[in-house]
Parts: C-alpha cells; structure tokens; sequence
C-alpha cells in the first residue's frame, strides 16, 4: 500500500489517536501521520488564473508597442510561468517544511550564518534559471519583461517557501534603487550581479532604540576624502544579513553625516558591501562589518534575520547627502508591494491544503443530509461552514491576483507608456495602491491561513501539519516594511494630499469608467451595483475624513485602518468587476476553460454578497471618530 493511500485510510478512520500501547502493554506516543511525507497533498501553482488575468483581463499581448511587452507574448508567459511552476513546486516547495524545522544557523566563532538544508543547492538552481533576471534592464543582463510578469512568478515562489524568497527578493529591491539613485560607477559595479542574483542585498534601516521613527537613528558616516565614508554603527531585523547562498552581500544603510540637519531630514543613503569589489568586478577585501547574531522568530525561520554591526566599515552615498530617504522609499516601496504579495502567497498554499483537507477528512453528516451514504460519515466540504472558510480565501486570493498584477501593470505603464499623461495616472495609481495593498494583503494572509487552520480543526494546530507553520508564516507581513498601521496613515495623511488628491481622483476616475463601459450589460448588473455602492461609501469615507480629520488629527489617525480598508475592497469590486466580465465573454465566445470560467463568476458573486458589504461597517467605524478610540487616559490601560 502506497504512502498516499494509506494516509487517505488513516483519515477515513479518524486517525487522530496518539496513544499506542507496546509489547509490555505500556501507553507509548505514536505521533500523527507526519502530513508533508505521507499525504498527496502538495503546492499546484495557479497557472490557469495566472494565465487568465495576464493574458485574457490584462491583455498583455496588446501592448506589444512598450518596452519589453513586445516579448510577452502569450506563449512566452505560458512557458515561464510553467517552468516556474515546475520549479515552485519541484524544487522549491520541498523546502518550506525544512526551513521551519531546521531554521538558520548562527556560529560565533566566525559570525557566519548556514541557511537551512537543500537551499544553498536550491538558489544556485534558481539563478542559473535566470529568475532574479526576469524583469531587470537588458543593458545589466536582465531579460527585460515587464514587471507584471515577474510579480505572477514572484506569487508561486513564495508560496511555495516565503522564507526562501526573502533572499532574492530584497536584491530587487537593491537593484531598484541603486538603479534609480547610484552613481555611474556603482552601477556598472553592482548592477549586473544583483540582477543575476550571484549577490544579493538588503535593507538596513532599523535600529534597537528607533523602529520607525528613523530621526532617530545613531549609525553615523563620516567622509573619508576619498569619495567614500566610514560608516559606524548597529542594525537590527536585517533580513538575509548573512547567509551562505551568494558569493556577496550589498547592504544599503540608513546612516547619519555629522552636521547634517536634525531628524530625518539628515538621513543618507550608503552602499555598504560585504567583499569591497575591485575595479574589475572581482571580489576584493572584506569589509569592516559583521553579523553579531540571529533572531529567534515566531516564522519564515528559513530567513535569517540579522544583528547587523558596521566598524568604520567603507561605504559610497547612494544619491544626496541628507536625502537618503528618498533614496530608499524607491526600494521600500518595491518591496512593499512585493510583502503584500506574499500575503496572497500563503493565503493561496494555505487554502489548498485546507480544500484538499475538508475533501477528505470525514466527520460528521451534511446538514441536509448524508452525501457519503456508503461511508462512515460525510467530508467536511458538505458544511456551510467550512465552506465559508474556504470561500472567504478564494475570494480574496482570486481577487487580489487580478490586483496586485493589475497594480504592477501600472508600475510598468509608468516606466514605459508613450503618452506622459499615461505615465502619471499610472504612477498615481501605483502611489495610492501600494500602501493599501501591503496592508489590506498582509492582513488577509494572515486571517486566511488563521481561517484555512481552523478548516483542519485540531490538527491545525499540531506542527505534524503545515497549517500551524502556514499562520505563524504569515503574520511577520502585518509587521515589517511598515507596520500595517503605519500604512494607513500613509495612505491618509500622504497619499491623499499628495498633488491636490491627484491620485485618487485618477483612481475614482478608473472606476467612472468601468462603469460606464458595464452598465449596457445586463449579466453584470450585480456587480456594477456593488462597485457603484463601494465608491458611494468610499467618497464618504473621503468627506468625512476632509471635514474631520484636518481640524482634529486624531479623527484621522482612528480612521486611517478603516479607510485604507475601504479603498482596498472598492479596489476589489473594480477588478471583480472586469474578471468577472472577461470570464462571461469567454464563455460566451465558447473560448477557454467553461468550468474555469463558471467559477470565476460563482467566486465573483460571494465577494459580492460576502466581503464587499463591509465596505459599510468600516464607514460606520471611520465616522464615529477618535473620541471612542481616545476616551481612556494613558494610565487606564
């Protein structure tokens, strides 16, 4: 009897039982039937959704015109995000449950980190594939795809093991923003190695006294004459500050020039590498900076986060002295996106497992009666209940694709459409989308793999099942990259002013559209409705906030997570609105997947009469203000 099938036995049975008695007739422990070795149950990349938003809603093929969408044909995008696929699921996947057991390993004698077994071996697969290049500048290497492209792997990856992605993923954001801010130099030195990922970067902003409020930040840099800087200092939570899986590590750090301005208008921006790179390319001397430990975490122990330790370590200005923060919101805010984008990742590998879970656990009968006559009991996919687990996650993971790609999609238009009017609606929408996306996204990642733990009942909550990994994974989203908290009042009291509210009438103006170009269609009724009501309530939430939160800024802080909650779910009903509408023009045409299409639209109407309602209640919350919130003096609590 295969693995599997027994596995699907013990289940049927109710194999939960973790008393056994031994030859001499004594209780002995006999764990739970270990589920990522003795299930079928697995990670199956979404291809066919990918595939249909990019190439059925977004319609990649028809701006062949731009840079580098000219290669993103359909075939194209259907081989890559196969082999990714293979790759996710093959290669990568297998690690996840590995990463959480083993974790990183600090060694104090030579302050060196070893990333958990297989992933030294895995990232040198992935480079030699060329996926940190997929989207990077052709003159650096890279293969040129739009960005949207990448974001549909960059999903499957994740899912697959966040904890391995962190590694790769903060180069991109390296490469970004010594792309937009380096010298000549720097870039012809640094480029090309972050973007075939045989380096790798990070992102070092925090400090054990001063979290977000970077003004506070010690670490200082003192000019050498030489056109380079001293920098000294400690860092905290640096992700991938030490790892044996790139031959070098570029640090960009946050740091201090004496005599610069107070607060966090005297923040510089400094390149620090690990190995200073000769002339040539070459790896040179290392550099005066160390890991002095590893933190101990709650998830993605597969990441290790360092204590990062600089001793006049040499460093080059990555843009102007005192305007580092520029400098690096440009790779903060590509990794902002990207954090929410893991959100949908673990709440897509979640979901999977707790649907293939409630398909085979037997428990109980349906509430109208027995579907599994023949068996000892029924699965519980026939309780509404679970159910409305399940299709909570579906209609968020489905939803939030169509998105976050959508999102990227005007991050490309920004960089490449020929109209400049073009370029600045989608820099607009991409402004006001990514602080809403790394909050609303990381949040849902984590209530989904909380909804899709409770879908395995007690074994959700036993490390012999990856649901418990899944949750304790996901919830670091909500927190770094800037607190969810801290995005929404980014969102209020930046993204909104910014240029007269510029961005969000280009976004209401996106929605004006949308409808316009629906409501001849009577099929799509409902969802027309559903996005009108949700701009309705968005443009109260808009109102209240204007007349409110200027005169008493406390009204603002209380209402930023229910605003940012409510543009998130408008957001959703747009892009509800046209899958659901490319999906009925499928199935009209007699094009595609029918079933794939009909579900589409059955997963469209949940959202309707399921989640996009609470665009109401986060109303109602945002106009009762900051004396609820306020009420209570400081020594109350």
């Amino acid at each position: 009897m295969n693995a599997s099938k027994s596995a699907q036995q013990a289940r049927a049975r109710g194999a939960t039982s973790r008393n056994r008695l031994d030859r001499a007739g004594k209780a002995t422990h006999r764990p739970i039937i270990r589920f990522c070795e003795e299930t079928p149950l697995s990670y199956h990349a979404p291809l066919d959704d990918l595939g249909f938003i990019l190439n059925d809603y977004l319609r990649l093929a028809t701006r062949s015109n731009l840079p580098g969408f000219g290669d993103a044909t359909p075939d194209l995008i259907q081989a890559i995000l196969s082999e990714a696929a293979r790759i996710s699921e093959n290669v990568i996947h297998p690690l996840n449950s590995v990463a959480d057991r083993e974790g990183c390993t600090y060694d104090v004698a030579s302050k060196s980190v070893r990333t958990p077994s297989g992933f030294a071996q895995a990232y040198q697969t992935f480079i030699a594939g060329g996926w940190p290049a997929l989207s990077t500048d052709p003159a650096d290497g890279g293969q040129g795809l739009p960005h949207v492209v990448s974001m549909a792997v960059a999903e499957m990856f994740a899912s697959a093991c966040w904890a391995f992605t962190m590694y790769p993923l903060l180069g991109h954001g390296a490469y970004a923003a010594i792309r937009a801010h380096g010298s000549d130099n720097l870039k012809r030195l640094y480029l090309p190695k972050l973007s075939s990922g045989d380096w790798t970067g990070t992102m070092d902003l925090t400090e054990p006294h001063a979290g977000t409020d970077l003004g506070m930040l010690r670490t200082t840099a003192v000019a050498s004459g030489d056109g380079t800087y001293r920098i000294t200092g400690s860092k905290i939570f640096i992700s991938g500050g030490e790892q044996d899986l790139s031959a070098n590590i570029v640090h960009l750090v946050l740091a201090k020039v004496p005599g610069g301005p107070p607060g966090s208008r005297g923040i510089s921006l400094f390149l620090v590498p690990k190995f200073i790179p000769n002339a040539d390319g070459s790896l040179g001397e290392r550099n005066r900076m160390f890991c002095g430990g590893i933190e101990h975490k709650m998830g993605i122990n597969g990441s290790a986060t360092c204590q990062m330790h600089y001793e006049d370590a040499t460093g080059w200005l990555i843009g102007e002295e005192h305007k580092g923060l520029r400098a690096m919101f440009t790779m903060m805010n590509r990794e902002r996106l990207d954090v929410g984008g893991t959100g949908l990742s673990i709440a897509e590998v979640a979901y999977q497992y707790a649907a293939e879970w409630a398909k085979e656990r037997l428990q109980g009968r349906s509430p109208s009666g027995a579907k599994n006559p023949d068996g000892p009991a029924d699965p519980i996919i026939v309780q509404p209940d679970v159910r409305r687990l399940l299709m909570d996650v579906r209609a968020f993971n489905e939803g939030a694709r169509g998105l976050i790609l959508w999102t990227a999609l005007q991050g490309d238009l920004e960089e490449r459409a020929e109209d400049p009017a073009e370029r600045e609606a989608a820099g607009d929408l991409m402004a006001l989308l990514t602080p809403v996306i790394k909050a609303y996204y990381s949040d849902q990642g984590f209530y989904s793999a909380v909804k899709c733990q409770q879908v395995f009942g007690g074994a959700g909550y036993i490390k012999d099942y990856p649901a418990e990994q899944f949750v304790r994974d996901a919830r670091i989203g909500m927190i770094y990259e800037g607190a969810n908290g801290v995005q929404a009042m980014d969102l209020v009291g930046r993204k909104l002013p910014a240029n007269g509210g510029r961005s969000l009438k280009v976004f209401l103006g996106e929605i004006e559209r949308t409808l316009a170009e629906a409501k001849a269609n009577d099929f799509l009724k409902p969802w027309v409705d559903g996005l009108g009501g949700a701009r309705a309530n968005l443009t109260a939430a808009t109102q209240w906030l204007m007349q409110h939160g200027l005169a008493e800024p406390d009204n603002a802080g209380a209402a930023a997570t229910d605003y940012l909650y409510i543009v998130a779910l408008t957001a959703l009903a747009l892009i509800w609105l046209g899958l659901v509408k490319t999906a009925k023009a499928k199935l009209d045409e007699g094009t595609g997947n029918a079933a794939f299409c009909e579900n589409k639209i059955a997963t469209g109407r949940y959202f309707l009469a399921r989640v996009l309602p609470d665009t109401a209640a986060h109303l109602a919350k945002l106009k009762s203000g900051a004396a609820p919130v306020m009420a209570l003096a400081d020594d109350q609590f």
